[in-house]
């Protein structure tokens, strides 16, 4: 028998039943607490799971089976030269308007596909970090300044980050390394041309249909925002072309399908949730009964989300409770007592807002109406700064995902890093303005 896990099951039903023996049910406060977690997690299955974590599973299949192990070593591996490695990293990371978990999926499956350490942190980082739209969105509402600062704080972040986890475990990487060096050059099964076709258009998707609506109500932004779901059908169309001409599937089927969600969109054009669900719904369905890499490219889609879903759960569920939900609850801690934390300029002020803001879960654009309510009841900038650089790429459900996926060792190396560089650079910043 083994005492070490015994002791650890035990440990953790020793927990539970304490909690719950113990639980000040009678304490408004605590109840209301519990409402938060809840309310956080309804909003996060309504607003987050079916725009974003299932287009971003797919997107994850479509690494882990279309885009091959050498390909991925090519750009983020020992064979890439580091300045290309970390500039990709950098910039695929940018294009993609996810948030700390939307980013987990393509994070694995780059990592599992041979990606460096160095590289796939700093993709990790600057998915949801380097979000071009937010950082706009930081300028208008925040300021220039700290828009500014977010972008140059973010983009630096990203590669000094990946390049210092690169070498606190470089003897590793190194082993690694030595094993791509010695794998042949394996051609492509099909043109680079229709795999990047095909992974454009799954992005598009994620990208439009997640697409915020920004405060004016002119100019670019504005546009898309009122035709998103438009914008996202098109490319649903693309899919569809992607889906019978690269990807080899049955085409009277993927055309029935097509159509189907096309008379869904026009009978629903109120509730685009329903062709989109419906969408799903039939992608899925043709996959379990396709053949081959098909049928490979949902099993992948879903062995992630078997990973990291009931992962996800548990955290946005105690950083609902702690925390509170955005544009609700506070949680268990009171929410003036983070402002009165985080005025002035003071070390303890950034430590603490980089800290807050690496547990706590920030969606795609809502750190920036947090934290203008923040800074309106007295937060500093450095501190608003710092949790800016720490907050949307890190929160409690992401740190469970990473943990599992590169080890306790490396994610507690990682989120220190993010904590400690916040820390720094919300005192510089804080200090000229």
């Amino acid at each position: 028998m083994n005492w070490k896990e015994e002791y650890k099951s035990f440990l953790w039903i020793l927990a539970i039943f304490l909690f719950a023996y113990f639980m000040p049910l009678d304490n408004n406060k605590f109840t209301s607490a519990i409402f938060d977690a809840l309310n956080l997690t309804k909003w996060y299955a309504q607003e987050h799971v079916l725009l974003c974590l299932i287009p971003a599973f797919f997107i994850a299949g479509t690494i882990a089976v279309f885009i091959s192990q050498a390909s991925v070593i090519k750009y983020f591996g020992a064979k890439a030269k580091k300045w290309v490695a970390y500039l990709v990293a950098s910039l695929s990371g940018s294009i993609l308007a996810v948030c700390s978990c939307t980013v987990l999926p393509l994070f694995t499956s780059i990592h599992k596909r041979g990606a460096g350490l160095g590289p796939a942190i700093t993709f990790l980082y600057s998915g949801p970090a380097i979000n071009i739209l937010a950082i706009i969105l930081t300028a208008r509402i925040l300021g220039m300044e700290l828009g500014i600062a977010r972008i140059i704080g973010a983009v630096i972040f990203s590669i000094v980050i990946g390049l210092i986890m690169s070498f606190l475990y470089r003897k590793e990487e190194s082993e690694k390394a030595k094993a791509q060096l010695a794998m042949p050059d394996i051609p492509e099964e099909r043109p680079l041309w229709q795999t990047s076709f095909h992974f454009f258009v799954l992005v598009a998707i994620l990208v439009f249909a997640t697409w915020g609506k920004p405060n004016s109500d002119t100019g670019l932004f504005s546009f898309i925002a009122k035709h998103k779901w438009m914008i996202t059908g098109l490319f649903g169309l693309f899919l569809s072309t992607s889906l019978i001409f690269i990807i080899k599937l049955n085409k009277f089927l993927v055309i029935l399908g097509t159509v189907i969600v096309i008379i869904l969109s026009l009978t629903f054009s109120q509730t685009p949730l329903i062709p989109y669900t419906s969408a799903i719904i039939i992608l899925t369905l043709l996959l379990s009964f396709a053949k081959e890499e098909a049928n490979q490219w949902l099993g992948e889609s879903w062995d992630l989300a078997k990973q990291i879903l009931p992962l996800l759960l548990i955290g946005v569920l105690v950083a609902g409770f702690l925390l509170g939900y955005p544009g609700g609850g506070t949680g268990i801690i009171p929410s003036y007592w983070i402002s009165n934390l985080v005025g002035g300029n003071s070390l303890f002020a950034n430590f603490f807002a980089s800290v807050v803001a690496a547990f706590m879960y920030f969606a795609t654009l809502t750190e920036v109406p947090i934290l203008q309510g923040l800074m309106h009841n007295g937060m500093g900038n450095g501190p608003a700064l710092a949790l800016l650089l720490a907050g949307p790429a890190l929160s409690l459900p992401n740190m469970l995902v990473i943990r599992k996926v590169i080890g306790t060792e490396k994610t507690i190396v990682y989120v220190t890093l993010v904590v400690i560089m916040a820390t720094i650079s919300g005192m510089i910043f804080g200090a000229f303005y």
